[in-house]
């Protein structure tokens, strides 16, 4: 986010509106409540997240709804994005919602179960699933995921296409821009916070 949200200088839809994430433009100031949004949402069937009142409140000005833990509740689905009838996207306006709390550092709980995405991003060029999934992800999906996945690069190979990470120099390239870019620094930010609490758990 170019510009950092400061209450009482720039409306939260306009805000939002501004914002690169956001899409939409004003699309957003055509929302009629009717709620399409929160019938389709996952989120919303499963916790208390409600598109429909997240959007209704940034209209509003209401400025609290930064601070509400159910928008950490949107899995990004894009589904209320493709059923607006009038073309908003709660879901791009939650990402904004939810980068001005990353911003204040007031998500690091949040973002901590994805250090390992970052770290995989950083180190190997491109996202992927970290390593320390795969225990749990062998164990839900079964032995013929990890011996495909295991196989994957042979798998390939044999299809004529590349292996999955990418050469050295283009990872290089790309680690050189994500630290050029802050991103290494803020894992490490929130990894410190990570290490932290857990020493002060050990200590109890």
């Amino acid at each position: 986010m170019g510009n950092e949200f400061k209450e009482g200088t720039l409306d939260l839809a306009n805000f939002i509106m501004a914002d690169l994430k956001f899409t939409v433009g004003d699309n957003l100031l055509k929302c009629v409540q009717c709620g399409m949004c929160t019938s389709t949402c996952p989120g919303a069937q499963h916790s208390n997240y409600n598109p429909r009142d997240m959007i209704e409140k940034i209209l509003k000005g209401e400025t609290s709804i930064i601070d509400d833990e159910d928008l950490w509740y949107c899995f990004y689905c894009y589904t209320c994005h493709s059923t607006c009838p009038v073309g908003n996207s709660p879901c791009q306006a939650n990402q904004v919602l939810r980068q001005i709390k990353i911003s204040r550092g007031e998500a690091d709980a949040h973002l901590r179960p994805f250090l390992g995405f970052g770290y995989s991003f950083l180190n190997n060029g491109i996202g992927g699933i970290p390593s320390n999934f795969f225990p749990e992800m062998r164990e839900d999906i079964g032995e013929d995921w990890w011996n495909f996945k295991c196989d994957l690069d042979d798998i390939r190979e044999n299809l004529g296409l590349g292996p999955v990470i990418p050469p050295k120099e283009t990872i290089d390239e790309v680690s050189t821009i994500l630290k050029q870019a802050g991103f290494e620094k803020r894992l490490e930010e929130v990894k410190r916070i990570k290490d932290n609490e857990k020493v002060e758990k050990s200590t109890e």
